[in-house]
C-alpha cells in the first residue's frame, strides 16, 4: 500500500515522540521481556489491529491518539483503560477523552487474541503500547522498538486527565503541560502536528480558523488555499456535524 509523501513526515516524528514518552514511564523495560512467556504478541498485536482498520478506517490514529493519552498522564500505564467503580474514577469520562477517545474495543479484542495465546502473561499497558507502534507503522510510518514489561495501573488519574493539552490552549500554557511530563517544544511541535493523522472535529476550528479568524469575518490567511477549500466543504459555515 502507497502513502502520501506529507503524511510520513509527521509519522516519523511521532514515531521519536511516542518511543521516548514510553521509555520514560518506566525503567528496567526490555524488548525481549516476552520472548520465553508470549513470543508471538507482536504479531498477534499487529494482525488484530490491521484487521480492525478494514471496518474502521480512522482506528491507526485513534489508537496512537489512545496510547498518547495514556501516557501523559502518570505515565504509559494503561490507566486510560480502566473504567468507573467504587473506587476509580475513570479517565475515560474526562473531559479531553469524553466522547473523543476511541479504539478500547479493539484493545479488548487484542487483549482476547493474546489471553487465548498466554493467558495471564502480557500487560494491557503493554498491548497498548504495541498497538500505537504497530498502528503508526502500518499507516506507512516507520516501526520502533517497544520496550515491554510495563505493570498495568490499578489506579486512574482523572485530575490529570482533565488536564491534557487541549485545542484552546496557548503556547505558553502548551509548553508547561508538555515541560510537565519531561517533554519539549520538538514533542510539542510533533504532537501538534499529528493530527494531520486522522480525523478532526469542525467545531475545534471551523470558526475560528476558516470564518471568522480572530473576529475578522474572514479565514485565516495562513491557510493553503486549496487546502481551505477542501476544509470548507466537509466543515460548512453553521453547519452542525462535529467532524
Amino acid at each position: 500500500m502507497s502513502h502520501p509523501r506529507y503524511l510520513l513526515l509527521p509519522l516519523n516524528l511521532i514515531t521519536i515522540t511516542l518511543a521516548l514518552l514510553s521509555q520514560r514511564s518506566q525503567a528496567q523495560l526490555s524488548p525481549s521481556f516476552y520472548d520465553c512467556t508470549c513470543s508471538d504478541v507482536s504479531a498477534i498485536v499487529r494482525s488484530t489491529v490491521q484487521q480492525a482498520q478494514t471496518s474502521d478506517p480512522r482506528i491507526y490514529a485513534s489508537l496512537t491518539r489512545l496510547f498518547f493519552h495514556d501516557c501523559f498522564v502518570q505515565g504509559c500505564d494503561g490507566s486510560i483503560l480502566l473504567v468507573d467503580s467504587s473506587t476509580i474514577q475513570s479517565e475515560q469520562d474526562a473531559r479531553p477523552n469524553k466522547n473523543s477517545a476511541r479504539g478500547f474495543n479493539v484493545i479488548d479484542d487484542i487483549k482476547t487474541a493474546v489471553e487465548n495465546a498466554c493467558p495471564g502473561v502480557v500487560s494491557c499497558a503493554d498491548i497498548l503500547a504495541l498497538a500505537a507502534e504497530a498502528s503508526v507503522n502500518l499507516a506507512g510510518g516507520p516501526s520502533w522498538t517497544v520496550l515491554l514489561g510495563r505493570r498495568d495501573s490499578t489506579t486512574a488519574n482523572f485530575t490529570a486527565a482533565g488536564n491534557l493539552p487541549g485545542p484552546f490552549d496557548n503556547l505558553t500554557t502548551l509548553q508547561k503541560k508538555f515541560s510537565d511530563v519531561g517533554l519539549h517544544d520538538i514533542d510539542l511541535v510533533t504532537l501538534s502536528g499529528a493530527h494531520t493523522f486522522g480525523r478532526g472535529q469542525c467545531q475545534f476550528f471551523s470558526n475560528s480558523r476558516l470564518y471568522n479568524f480572530n473576529g475578522t469575518g474572514k479565514p485565516d490567511p495562513t491557510l493553503n488555499s486549496t487546502y481551505r477549500t477542501i476544509l470548507e466543504q466537509n466543515c460548512p459555515q453553521g453547519g452542525t456535524d462535529r467532524s
